[in-house]
């Protein structure tokens, strides 16, 4: 079993900046975060393979995001720029035994962190 505390999120107004932060009790092919906001399914935000260091994102952050992986750490960061109120959701970090470009789906990882909170103030 694969644990997954996050932390770094918080309350930030639009344009501005945060990073999050996800540890892993052990290592694991890929590692990814997902968002969901009220009322809405959860959806893919970025994926990392820990081999490879290759990287996927959602079309709405791309150019604003960046996923990135410490292999000596075990931990998986998410620099997130230029926020908008739309990015507003609770984040989740994912670890998956496998990886490339279907694990852009939620249905691929085995583990999950708790969530933290990101709220984007217009």
């Amino acid at each position: 079993q694969v644990q997954l505390v996050e932390s770094g999120g918080g309350l930030v107004q639009a344009g501005g900046s945060l990073r999050l932060s996800c540890a892993a009790s052990e290592r694991t092919r890929s590692m990814g975060w997902f968002r969901q906001a009220p009322g809405k399914e959860r959806e893919f935000v970025a994926v990392i393979g820990r081999n490879s260091g290759s990287t996927y994102y959602a079309d709405s952050v791309k150019g604003r995001f960046t996923i990135s992986g410490d292999n000596a750490k075990n931990t998986v960061s998410l620099e997130m720029n230029s926020l908008k109120p739309e990015d507003t959701a609770v984040y989740y970090c994912a670890a998956s035994y496998v990886y490339g470009s279907y694990t852009r789906s939620y249905g691929k990882y085995a583990f999950w962190g708790q969530g933290t909170q990101v709220t984007v103030s217009s």
